[in-house]
C-alpha cells in the first residue's frame, strides 16, 4: 500500500531482458535500507527488490502484463522512474490509497507553463465496460499518475488535467514529461468500490 507521495525520482542503470521479463535495476540513495523481497512502487506499479547488486543499485523484475499495462516497458537506461516505498501504518496518509496496481496508462496532450506552476493535460482509452468498473476521473477527485497523487481538474469523460507546483515538478519525473508522453494511471480505489457496488444492485 502507497499514498502516491514520491520520495526520489531515480535513474535507470540497466535494463535486461529475460525472456517475456524485464530486469531493471535502479541508482538509489536509499539501498542500504533495502531488503530483498521489498515492496516499492515504480511509476505506480508495485515491484519486488529481487537483488541488490551494490554500488547504491537495486534490481526488481516487471512480468510481461505489467509491461504491457504500463510504460515501464518503454524505459531507457537514463530515463527517471518515481520511486516509493510502501507506507507505514504508523505515519500520516498525506496523498491518498494507492495500491501500486496501474490500471491503464494516458497520453499527456498539453504541457501549460503558469506563472509558478505547471497543468498537464491526460488523454486515456475509455469504454463503457471500464467506466463501469469505475475507470474514470470526478473533478477534484483523486487520481495516480506515474505514482503521484493528484486531483483532477477538468474532468472529461476521457481526460483530465492536473496542476503541479514547483516542489513536485522538480523532484519527480514530472520534469521530463513532455506532449506526447506516456504515463501511468491508477484510479481512485473507492471509485472502483462505488461503482462494483453500483453494478450489484442493479442487478
Amino acid at each position: 500500500m502507497f499514498s502516491g507521495i514520491v520520495e526520489n525520482a531515480l535513474e535507470v542503470v540497466n535494463l535486461r531482458e529475460e525472456g517475456s521479463n524485464l530486469h531493471i535495476t535502479m541508482k538509489c540513495p536509499f539501498c542500504d535500507e533495502l531488503k530483498i523481497d521489498q515492496s516499492i512502487s515504480h511509476n505506480g506499479v508495485c515491484l519486488t527488490v529481487v537483488s541488490l547488486p551494490g554500488n547504491g543499485t537495486y534490481t526488481v523484475t516487471a512480468i510481461k502484463e505489467t509491461l504491457e499495462r504500463s510504460n515501464l516497458g518503454n524505459l531507457k537506461i537514463g530515463d527517471l522512474v518515481n520511486v516509493e516505498r510502501s507506507m507505514k501504518m504508523d505515519g500520516r496518509l498525506d496523498g491518498h490509497i494507492v495500491q501500486g496496481h496501474v490500471d491503464t496508462t494516458a497520453v499527456c496532450e498539453e504541457v501549460e507553463t503558469l506563472d509558478g506552476s505547471w497543468r498537464y493535460r491526460f488523454k486515456y482509452s475509455i469504454s463503457a465496460e471500464l467506466a463501469r468498473k469505475g475507470y474514470m476521473t470526478v473533478e477534484k477527485g483523486s487520481i495516480t499518475v506515474n505514482g503521484v497523487s493528484l486531483t483532477v481538474c477538468d474532468s472529461e469523460k476521457d481526460s483530465f488535467s492536473v496542476a503541479i507546483i514547483p516542489y513536485t515538478h522538480d523532484n519527480t519525473n514530472f520534469r521530463r514529461i513532455i506532449k506526447g508522453s506516456i504515463v501511468n494511471l491508477e484510479f481512485d480505489i473507492i471509485g472502483k468500490y462505488l461503482a462494483r457496488l453500483n453494478e450489484f444492485n442493479q442487478k
